[in-house]
């Protein structure tokens, strides 16, 4: 990029050297912003106004800038890597927390173990309102222990839920104790 010294009559060749200066800061740091828009725009584009989990995956994916940021060259800070690597903590805390797979889905792994993988195999029914319209039914539901298997899946089914939701408070407070430190 070639520099155009602006240059009074009578001005002080330091002025000049010091305008240079600003005029590079200046369309540096647009650049910069321009380069922020355009990486964050297809995860704002993507995302609702009616549902957090939008708003945790804009906030990890700074999280994730941020991290990548201080293990870069330009991190000034003595203890970069040490920080890096907590907020990769927190991500990985987050991904783990948020993945609906990971609690949602334990209590049936838990009950497939035990009875089979054909467990939770459906079929629609017909209502016989006339109308088409079905219900789903289970397998198990025509098996002789299916109460015993309704029990152990709601059982299950709040284990998971309050192993979730102790997650989910401990990724808060790790990232409420740590995120004062997050900087540069």
């Amino acid at each position: 990029m070639k520099v155009v010294e602006i240059q009074t009559q009578g001005s002080n060749p330091c002025t000049s050297q010091t305008l240079n200066v600003k005029v590079m800061k200046w369309f540096k740091r647009k650049y910069t912003q321009i380069q922020r828009v355009l990486y964050f725009l297809p995860i704002i584009w993507k995302g609702y106004d009616w549902d957090y989990s939008y708003a945790i995956e804009l906030f990890r994916h700074q999280l994730q800038r941020t991290a990548t940021f201080l293990e870069g060259e330009n991190s000034y800070i003595l203890n970069h890597q040490f920080t890096a690597d907590r907020i990769k903590t927190a991500i990985k805390l987050m991904d783990r927390v948020y993945d609906e797979e990971y609690y949602m889905h334990e209590h049936l792994t838990k009950l497939k173990n035990i009875y089979g993988d054909d467990v939770f195999d459906f079929e629609f029914k017909d209502t016989f309102k006339g109308d088409g319209s079905t219900y789903l039914k289970y397998k198990y539901e025509n098996w002789e222990n299916a109460d015993e298997i309704r029990e152990l899946n709601h059982k299950y089914f709040h284990e998971s839920t309050r192993k979730q939701k102790k997650a989910h408070r401990i990724l808060w407070r790790y990232i409420e104790h740590n995120i004062q430190n997050w900087w540069d």
